[in-house]
């Protein structure tokens, strides 16, 4: 249920809703620590309550995919998660940096991959005898 001081008494599936995720990634979470399971209630003595979630489990699980999002690990996310309890801004910086070394050498990756299929795509383009020089390409990869 929403009320105006937040989100209070979600299930597990209200909660994924809220964090837009599968129940399964809220219970893998769970199981990696990220998440924590909340004790399930006594029931009447039935031992059927149900676990409920609320504000903070709903901006912890916010946090762990705009990390993912941002192309974090989940162990670095789990740090990150540590981090905020101790306000190590050093660390976080460091593994932010870290972080934008790493899409800094994808994005080289991927724009010498783009410029070698522009070529091939050029090559192709020019020639109309043998072999399609981009599946020619590909073909002497596979070997």
């Amino acid at each position: 249920m929403v009320r105006s001081q937040g989100v209070t008494g979600l299930t597990i599936a209200g909660l994924a809703r809220a964090g837009e995720v599968g129940v399964e990634t809220i219970r893998y979470y769970q199981r990696r620590g990220l998440l924590e399971t909340p004790e399930r209630p006594d029931a009447g003595g039935q031992g059927g309550g149900v676990r409920r979630y609320g504000d903070a489990e709903v901006r912890r699980l916010r946090f762990i995919r705009s990390a993912q999002a941002a192309g974090f690990t989940l162990e670095q996310i789990a740090e990150l998660l540590a981090l905020d309890a101790t306000n190590d801004r050093v660390r976080a910086r460091a593994l932010a940096n870290e972080r934008i070394a790493a899409l800094d050498a994808k994005i080289a990756e991927l724009q010498a991959a783009r410029a070698s299929l522009r070529h091939l795509a050029h090559q192709c383009e020019g020639g109309s005898e043998g072999p399609c020089p981009i599946l020619a390409s590909f073909d002497r990869r596979c070997s």
